[in-house]
Order: C-alpha cells, then sequence, then structure tokens
C-alpha cells in the first residue's frame, strides 16, 4: 500500500498536492487533493489472463463556462498511464526502464505534451 496521504511537491507551473485516500480495496485506490485544487488520482491492478496491468490516472476537476451555452458546468481533464506486464519475460527492471522512456518521449523537445495536444504524432 502506497502511503497516505501522497505529498506530491510543487513543480512550476503545478502546485504541491497531497492526494488522501477516499476509497480502496485490494485492488486500487481514490485519492483527493486535501488542499482542495481539484485534483484527484485512481490507481488500480488487475490480474487476467495475458498478464497484469496497473494504472494510473491524475483528474483535474474545474468549473468552466461552455461556451455555447454561456452556462457553468462542471468539466475534468485527465492524463494516464497504463502498464501492461506479460506472466513471463519481464524484469520489474525492463518495466523500470520502459516507464522511463515513455516519460522521457514525452519529455523529448521533438515530442512534447504541447505538440501532442496540437494531434501532431
Amino acid at each position: 500500500m502506497l502511503a497516505d496521504p501522497i505529498s506530491i511537491a510543487a513543480n512550476s507551473p503545478n502546485p504541491a498536492v497531497t492526494f488522501a485516500i477516499i476509497r480502496s480495496d485490494a485492488y486500487g485506490s481514490e485519492r483527493v487533493d486535501t488542499s482542495g485544487g481539484g485534483y484527484s488520482t485512481i490507481i488500480n491492478h488487475s490480474k487476467t489472463k495475458s498478464g497484469n496491468r496497473h494504472y494510473l490516472q491524475v483528474i483535474l476537476n474545474k468549473d468552466a463556462t461552455d461556451p455555447y451555452s454561456g452556462l457553468t458546468k462542471p468539466v475534468k481533464a485527465s492524463a494516464s498511464i497504463s502498464i501492461s506486464r506479460p506472466p513471463f519475460g519481464f524484469s520489474d527492471t525492463d518495466l523500470i526502464n520502459l516507464v522511463k522512456l515513455l516519460t522521457d518521449t514525452l519529455a523529448d523537445s521533438e515530442v512534447t505534451t504541447a505538440k501532442l495536444i496540437q494531434f501532431q504524432s
């Protein structure tokens, strides 16, 4: 079990976030930011015939004005990562390195999140 709460240090432009458990079972947890910043996270794990799956999602909830109706509505954006591990052939180190390659690819100046959300691929 991960710590409760999970404290994430501020990293510009993101504020410090403290995720406290609001729901938990043997397969994962749901946590919310205790500072009221609108952030939450979902972590879950599953076992399948083709291996294990580990999933992390970070969500930002906010109220925003709908440009079509002019009404303020709750909306959310999210980012997630899913790690699929076959039942054999891959070590913990292999998966750690694979996730690191994913984050390094996203951080690379030729890729970047900004380019991805502009439909560049």
